[in-house]
C-alpha cells in the first residue's frame, strides 16, 4: 500500500473536488437526497476549493493523498471553528475514494491529519460527522474519537444532524 500524502497545491483542485463530490455520493448515499448529492458538480467545486485554497490559506491547511500518482483522498485541518473550543485542532473534511475504503488508507490519512495538528499545537482535535453516517462514526469511534454531545442541524436537502466528535491525545 504504497501511499504519498503532501500539500495540495492549485494544481490539484480539480482532483480535491473530484474525490469530494465523489466521496460525498458515496458515503452520503441514502442519508443526504439524491437529488442534492446528483447536483454536486466536480467543476464548480474545483472553482469553490480555488477561492479557498487562496482566501484560507494559513489558516486552513489542505492535504491530498496520492496512490502511485493518483490522488485518492484529501483531508483539511485548522483551529476549531467552535467558540467553545479555541484551543483545539480540527479535522474538517477527511475524504477518500470509495474503491479505496476498508484498505487502510483512510487510517494512514488520519494518522498524517492527527500528527499535523500535534506538530501544530493541539492536544485535542474535533470533527464533526453527520449522526446517520453510522460508517464514518464507527471509523472515528475505531480511532478513539468520542461524541462530546454537541449537535447541530444542517440541511443538505433536508434536515440532518452533525454531532462532534473529540479526540484526545498528549502533545
Amino acid at each position: 500500500m504504497a501511499i504519498l500524502i503532501r500539500e495540495a497545491t492549485m494544481a490539484d483542485v480539480y482532483d480535491v473536488a473530484r474525490v469530494h463530490v465523489l466521496s460525498w455520493q458515496s458515503a452520503y448515499h441514502n442519508i443526504v437526497p439524491d437529488n442534492y448529492l446528483h447536483k454536486l458538480e466536480i467543476s464548480k467545486r474545483a472553482e469553490r476549493f480555488k477561492k479557498d485554497f487562496v482566501a484560507y490559506k494559513g489558516i486552513t491547511y489542505f492535504y491530498v493523498a496520492e496512490n502511485n500518482g493518483r490522488i485518492i483522498g484529501n483531508i483539511a485541518l485548522s483551529k476549531c471553528r467552535d467558540d467553545d473550543k479555541p484551543l483545539s485542532g480540527e479535522i474538517i473534511g477527511i475524504y477518500l475514494l470509495q474503491e479505496y475504503w476498508s484498505m487502510g488508507y483512510g487510517k494512514k490519512l488520519m494518522d498524517f491529519g492527527i500528527n499535523k495538528l500535534r506538530e501544530f499545537g493541539y492536544s485535542e482535535v474535533c470533527l464533526w460527522v453527520l449522526d446517520q453516517n453510522r460508517r464514518a462514526r464507527n471509523f472515528y469511534e475505531r480511532y478513539g474519537f468520542l461524541f462530546d454531545g454537541t449537535k447541530k442541524e444542517i440541511n443538505l436537502g433536508k434536515q440532518l444532524v452533525e454531532i462532534r466528535y473529540v479526540l484526545n491525545s498528549a502533545v
